[in-house]
C-alpha cells in the first residue's frame, strides 16, 4: 500500500486523483477499521490510517474521508475556537479538499464558494492570481497548500487580501522548513525532476521558511500564530494523528 500510494501521489495529476478518491475510500475504508486511531473530521475508527505523500509517510491519511494531519487540526480549530459552524459567513475556499468539501457545503450557516483552476470540486474556475471577485466580499478565506506552487505567491497573496472583507481572516496553511529562517525559491528550476530534487515536490516552486508569517504581512495581514496543537491533550494528539508541530497562521484584513 505505501509503494501504491506513493506512485499516486508522485504520477497522477490531482484532478484525477480526486475523481477517483471517493471511490478509493469507500472501498478500502472497510479493512481500516479499529480503535486505535479516531478521525475527528468524519468520526471514523480505525486500527491506522493510510500511508501518503511523496514518500508514502505510513499512518497519515484517513482511509474514510481521506483528512490528512493537518485537515484533523483545522477542523478542530474551527471547531473549537471559532464560530465557523454557527455565524453566516460568506467563505471562499480556494482548492478545495474532499474532507472539508463534502461537510462545509452542507452547513447552512455559509455562503460556500468553492475555486480551482482544474479541481472538480471548484464551483468556480480560476487563477489565484486573477481572481473574478469583488473587493471586500468574502468573511473567511481558506486556502491550504496552494501557495508553495503558485510562481507569484505576492500577486496570490494580493488577490486574497483584495476579495476578503475588512475584518475578516484567512488561513493560508503552506509546508514550512522550520529549519530554514528564509524561504528559499528559485524561478529558474522548472523541470519537474528539478524541483522534486529540489523543493521536495515536482509541482513545487519554494520552500517556505521560518520567515512565512512575514511574507504574509507584507501583503498587507495582520497575523496571528496560533499554537493551538499545545493546548490538546498528547494522548489526543496521538489518537487523532494530528501534526505534533504545526502552527496555524491567521492571516487578518484589518478594519480601518
Amino acid at each position: 500500500m505505501q509503494k501504491f500510494m506513493r506512485f499516486l501521489v508522485r504520477k497522477v495529476p490531482r484532478k484525477y486523483l480526486i475523481r477517483f478518491s471517493t471511490l478509493f475510500s469507500k472501498i478500502i475504508s472497510v479493512f481500516y477499521y479499529g480503535k486505535k486511531y479516531h478521525c475527528p473530521v468524519c468520526e471514523g475508527n480505525f486500527r491506522k490510517f493510510l500511508p501518503y505523500g511523496n514518500k508514502g509517510s505510513n499512518n497519515r491519511l484517513c482511509p474514510k474521508c481521506l483528512s490528512l494531519e493537518r485537515h484533523r487540526l483545522i477542523w478542530l480549530y474551527l471547531k473549537n475556537k471559532t464560530d465557523f459552524f454557527t455565524s453566516p459567513y460568506k467563505v471562499l475556499h480556494i482548492a478545495p479538499e474532499q474532507t472539508f468539501y463534502y461537510r462545509f457545503k452542507k452547513l447552512r450557516n455559509l455562503e460556500y464558494v468553492t475555486a480551482d483552476l482544474e479541481s472538480p470540486l471548484a464551483k468556480v474556475k480560476m487563477d489565484i492570481r486573477n481572481m473574478p471577485f469583488e473587493n471586500d466580499y468574502f468573511d473567511i478565506v481558506l486556502c491550504n497548500h496552494v501557495l508553495e506552487h503558485i510562481d507569484n505567491e505576492k500577486l496570490a497573496l494580493k488577490e486574497i487580501y483584495r476579495v476578503l472583507k475588512k475584518g475578516g481572516w484567512a488561513i493560508l496553511q503552506v509546508p514550512i522548513d522550520m529549519s530554514r529562517e528564509k524561504t528559499f525559491e528559485n524561478p529558474d528550476i522548472t523541470d519537474p525532476a528539478e524541483r522534486e530534487k529540489t523543493f521536495g515536490q515536482y509541482d513545487h516552486v519554494r520552500i517556505h521558511g521560518r520567515d512565512y508569517p512575514d511574507r504574509l504581512s507584507n501583503s498587507g495581514f495582520k497575523v496571528t500564530a496560533e499554537d493551538y496543537i499545545k493546548t490538546l491533550d498528547p494522548d489526543i494528539v496521538k489518537h487523532y494523528r494530528l501534526p505534533p508541530d504545526e502552527i496555524i497562521y491567521i492571516a487578518r484584513k484589518e478594519s480601518d
